[in-house]
């Protein structure tokens, strides 16, 4: 049975673990090992959202709902992360930055997530994602931080993002080298 107090209960204590992050993780993977007692607590997704589950300076814990085939341009959340799936697909595309590219990045790996899946993010991955299923996909996300406090930049964009203009660059630049098969 998932409680919703518990669970954030559960979290604030492995916080103080000697290894939060992994703590953390094992929190979450009990959690999402039985999807259908956290749809029962949280109700089944009706629409793409993101609802707050509980705030502070050291812990965020989301409750998010991506819309079938929702695709989030590459970024950095500038903390750990633990992403746990209880209903539907996340496919993550890891990213490096290119050396002396000022801001690019490339492709440097991937992973599917699928229901039941609990997947660490450090805290200086830099991921895309995307909901490629027809239906809505379900995810706890827990945070080693204050996910709605990271400094802003001056011009109100989020300082952990990557420039879309930098990425729709690379894309330009490689869709044009020929591909070889």
């Amino acid at each position: 049975m998932f409680e919703l107090d518990q669970f954030v209960s559960d979290c604030r204590a492995a916080l103080r673990q000697d290894r939060p992050q992994q703590a953390v993780q094992e929190v979450v993977r009990r959690a999402v090992s039985t999807p259908g007692a956290v749809l029962k607590a949280l109700g089944e997704p009706r629409r793409a959202e993101m609802q707050t589950l509980h705030r502070s300076d050291d812990l965020t814990i989301l409750n998010v709902i991506w819309a079938p085939w929702m695709n989030l341009l590459p970024h950095n959340h500038q903390m750990w992360a633990i992403i746990g799936l209880y209903t539907g697909r996340e496919d993550n595309i890891f990213w490096r930055r290119v050396p002396g590219s000022n801001g690019l990045v490339e492709a440097a790996g991937a992973r599917a997530l699928r229901e039941k899946d609990a997947e660490p993010l450090g805290r200086d991955i830099i991921h895309s994602v995307s909901n490629p299923i027809p239906k809505l996909t379900g995810a706890l996300h827990v945070y080693g931080g204050d996910f709605f406090g990271v400094p802003r930049a001056a011009n109100g964009t989020r300082k952990r993002c990557w420039s879309s203009n930098a990425v729709a660059k690379r894309w330009r630049a490689d869709s044009k080298k020929p591909t070889r098969f």
